[in-house]
């Protein structure tokens, strides 16, 4: 019995240890510039078609607005992002100011 049960096991690992990823195949085996070539003939011949989806303005508007109101419910990502941009104009300001001849506002003599 011992012979089946080690047996069993050591035939299952005696090859490689390691799971391997299943081979690419199709699509997923081209290159990405084959790949690339093959998605434009088919955007072509849709167009051709007249079965390509188009964006008109409307559109557009509206899954931009869709995606923002998504967004915008991440209260903590618009701290940050609010954060971000006090932190960018606070510093903008302070380069200008250092640029300005006579440095800051403040002793500064008036130039005419």
């Amino acid at each position: 019995m011992a012979t089946s049960k080690d047996g069993g096991k050591s035939a299952a690992g005696s090859g490689s240890e390691q799971k391997s990823q299943p081979a690419k195949r199709g699509f997923a085996a081209m290159d990405q510039n084959q790949q690339r070539q093959i998605a434009s003939k088919g955007g072509q011949a849709a167009h051709q078609k007249g079965t390509a989806h188009e964006f008109d303005s409307e559109e557009a508007r509206r899954a931009g607005q869709k995606g923002g109101e998504v967004v915008s419910r991440n209260r903590a990502h618009m701290a940050d992002i609010g954060r971000k941009g006090g932190e960018s104009r606070q510093s903008a300001n302070r380069a200008a100011a250092a640029a300005k001849p006579g440095g800051n506002r403040q002793g500064g003599t008036k130039e005419e």
